[in-house]
């Protein structure tokens, strides 16, 4: 059985007319945005209902999905001394809920997850969210803003190496620690890991790294 497609993409700062053309390049027919503020102060063609009718004039349905698989939760479990921790919301009914509506979604339409930025590496739609969707059989690829496609696979491997991770050709096999790691990123004591070992370590620096930090006066949407 051929695993069904998900998508995910970042509007950057696209015009309306360059996202729509990425979207129709490979033939989105639904786009669920998981920005927990479907807004944008710069880009106002971004904002939920604006973007929204854009989409409908071409076919592609709009969900919002941003109370359940957004990075700025309401739910202050999911926070420590005001910054989001990504394991605490991937814990909660909200996230699971969030998550099954999209495999249900994949089955009818060919999905793209919307956030703002540009490269997936440093947004919560494939750090987030991806980590747990690839555990279902799904083909995850993210368009870039060249248009190309990045595979979900090819994401870990940067982001393997970013954390100073070698990784061996057996994927089965150990994945060495780098000698070269900064003093700012604590590493384990032991120096051989696997490489499913070696991703868990890196989606948990990589989620500190870019997790959501509350300013005095915030609150947690």
């Amino acid at each position: 059985m051929v695993a069904r497609e998900l998508f995910t993409v970042g509007h950057s700062n696209h015009s309306i007319e360059s996202f729509l053309a990425l979207l129709k390049k490979h033939e989105i027919t639904a786009l669920a945005d998981v920005r927990s503020h479907p807004y944008s102060r710069y880009l106002p063609h971004f904002n939920k209902a604006t973007l929204q009718q854009a989409l409908e004039k071409e076919n592609i349905y709009y969900v919002f999905l941003g109370k359940e698989l957004g990075a700025r939760p309401d739910n202050p479990a999911c926070y420590i001394e005001g910054k989001a921790v990504y394991e605490k919301i991937a814990s909660t009914t909200l996230f699971s809920e969030g998550v099954d509506r999209v495999l249900k979604g994949v089955q009818k339409h060919k999905i793209a997850l919307m956030c703002a930025e540009k490269d997936p590496l440093t947004c919560h739609r494939a750090i987030l969210v991806c980590q747990h969707l690839k555990n279902f059989d799904l083909e995850i690829k993210h368009i870039l803003k060249n248009g190309e496609l990045e595979s979900h696979h090819h994401l870990e491997e940067r982001m393997l190496a970013k954390h100073g991770f070698t990784q061996m050709t057996d994927r089965q096999q150990p994945i060495q620690l780098s000698l070269f790691d900064s003093e700012s990123s604590p590493k384990p004591s032991n120096n051989l890991l696997t490489r499913e070992e070696g991703l868990k370590k890196a989606y948990q620096w990589q989620g500190d790294e870019i997790a959501y930090v509350e300013k005095v006066g915030d609150g947690h949407e």
